[in-house]
């Protein structure tokens, strides 16, 4: 049965959260533009208390460690996400945020301290995005050789089953697994409620969907509008598996939005960000490390100018009607939410909060 943590204490029918703001660029691999989010705390600081005061339910961050280069270096200036959540969570009433953690990095007793420390924080507000890596760069930097995909998350759940007791029994335990060898376990305080914190995950394998279902209170798939009838049937299938093992999952999505007045000056500036605004040598960076060269593919340059589009999921562009019913579309496809990323976190939310957030109230999928 959900509890107020799980359901980020509200009652909305559809959440919606910023998606990415710890990174410089957040998610629009845009050169070094005047708007360009440049993550500092100041920015930061003031992105949440926007969005905690104009009725936001989350904040997610990305785990990154290492930036793109380019003109921008892409994500090249990132602040560590549990502390960066409990820095926002000192300065914030009501909105949830989230911690995104490298399992494999993250000893266990270290990050449940960590956790511990800003669930208190914020009174039982923060939350955890579970990944296991995918960078081979970020890893080299720590000296770490990733494990073979399933077997990433073999460790995590390890990991997390290791930390749930760690923020749930009193008694002092052994953990003996595969991976794991914990002796004379001791952890307190505890979490707040005694419980484990919101826990997400996005991995789109067997693996990390199993994963998933078997520890986590939502998870992350993408959206395609022009086939809606796969998302339903994925969100139908992957709930009825949860409650086959006796668990409620919420399914949500991601996106990017831009908002403006006008669809006309929503259409301009998402036309422009995503074509000459780009910044297109960090964009060769990210193909590289997924082993996409021009000597090794015929169609690069059509890749290569897709990936801005690609990069930050569904996008959701045009004017507060536009953008609420498109909203309004997710949700009734059977998706809970959406973390979704801007090109200036701290400039383009205030919209948002004024007049989108408003017309999903009128339309009964916000309290």
């Amino acid at each position: 049965m959900k509890s107020g943590r799980y359901d980020m204490y509200n009652n909305n029918k559809f959440k919606v959260g910023l998606f990415g703001a710890n990174c410089s660029s957040g998610r629009a691999i845009v050169k070094n533009l005047p708007e360009r989010w440049r993550a500092d705390w100041d920015s930061c600081s003031e992105m949440a208390r926007l969005a905690d005061q104009g009725g936001f339910d989350f904040i997610l961050p990305i785990g990154r460690w290492k930036g793109y280069g380019g003109e921008s270096n892409f994500q090249g200036s990132t602040y560590e996400t549990v502390t960066w959540a409990t820095g926002l969570l000192a300065q914030t009433k009501r909105i949830t945020i989230l911690g995104t953690v490298h399992a494999p990095i993250f000893n266990p007793l270290v990050a449940a301290k960590m956790m511990m420390t800003a669930d208190h924080v914020g009174h039982g507000r923060f939350g955890l995005n579970i990944v296991v890596g995918w960078n081979e760069p970020e890893f080299q930097m720590m000296g770490h050789n990733q494990r073979e995909h399933d077997a990433r998350y073999d460790y995590a759940d390890e990991w997390i089953s290791a930390m749930k007791r760690m923020w749930t029994e009193d008694e002092v335990f052994d953990f003996d697994g595969d991976y794991l060898h914990l002796k004379n376990v001791v952890a307190q305080p505890k979490m707040t409620h005694r419980e484990p914190p919101l826990l997400i995950n996005a991995g789109s394998s067997d693996a990390g969907k199993n994963f998933s279902l078997r520890h986590c209170h939502g998870f992350f798939t993408n959206f395609v509008r022009r086939d809606p009838k796969s998302t339903i049937d994925f969100v139908e299938n992957f709930k009825a598996e949860a409650r086959a093992l006796g668990r409620e999952i919420n399914v949500f999505t991601q996106g990017h939005v831009v908002c403006r007045p006008t669809r006309k000056e929503a259409e301009d500036y998402y036309r422009f960000f995503t074509t000459e605004g780009a910044d297109f040598e960090a964009i060769d960076e990210i193909l590289r490390l997924k082993n996409v060269t021009r000597a090794n593919t015929p169609d690069y340059e059509e890749i290569r100018r897709a990936v801005p589009f690609r990069n930050i999921g569904y996008p959701i562009v045009g004017s507060p009607d536009d953008v609420a019913e498109k909203l309004a579309e997710i949700h009734a496809i059977g998706i809970s939410g959406i973390a979704f990323s801007l090109v200036n976190y701290v400039t383009e939310t205030p919209l948002i909060a004024q007049e989108v957030l408003p017309r999903l109230q009128k339309m009964g999928l916000r309290a």
